[in-house]
């Protein structure tokens, strides 16, 4: 106690106020929200570029698999029926639709691996708010 009967902190605050410590705390907890708004409006523009990517090789799979290669198709199941199969076309039919369907899966595989969750989430973002959250939870002295 003082002599005057008040109570005096024991720390010292550079003279400010509590009002002033209050007031720099919430406008720095603000400018913080607004970094981390700002750091996952980017983040998210990165994540959206892939998912546009990861569709257009879904699509581009999609259309070589139903409609880009079927003339090319013909002319295999006749050149391999007629010259390997003996006139067996059923055949070669068979084994082109084979190997289409493989190169269709290849093309949509990629395309669904860059479409999966894991590589939807904004990783910055997450880490910093974590490291925000544990800042504010040490104590101040």
């Amino acid at each position: 106690m003082a002599a005057d009967g008040s109570l005096q902190g024991t720390a010292s605050n550079g003279g400010r106020s509590m009002g002033t410590l209050l007031r720099d705390l919430a406008e720095g907890s603000a400018a913080l929200v607004r970094q981390e708004v700002r750091l996952a409006r980017i983040e998210f523009t990165g994540v959206l570029s892939g998912v546009g990517k990861g569709t257009a090789s879904v699509a581009s799979g999609g259309v070589l698999a139903l409609v880009g290669t079927l003339a090319l198709f013909t002319g295999l199941i006749m050149l391999v029926g007629d010259q390997w199969l003996r006139d067996r076309y059923w055949l070669a039919a068979l084994l082109v639709t084979v190997v289409a369907g493989a190169v269709a899966a290849l093309f949509a595989k990629r395309g669904l691996a860059l479409l999966s969750p894991k590589s939807l989430v904004p990783e910055q973002t997450v880490a910093t708010l974590k490291e925000d959250a544990q800042w504010l939870k040490r104590p101040t002295t």
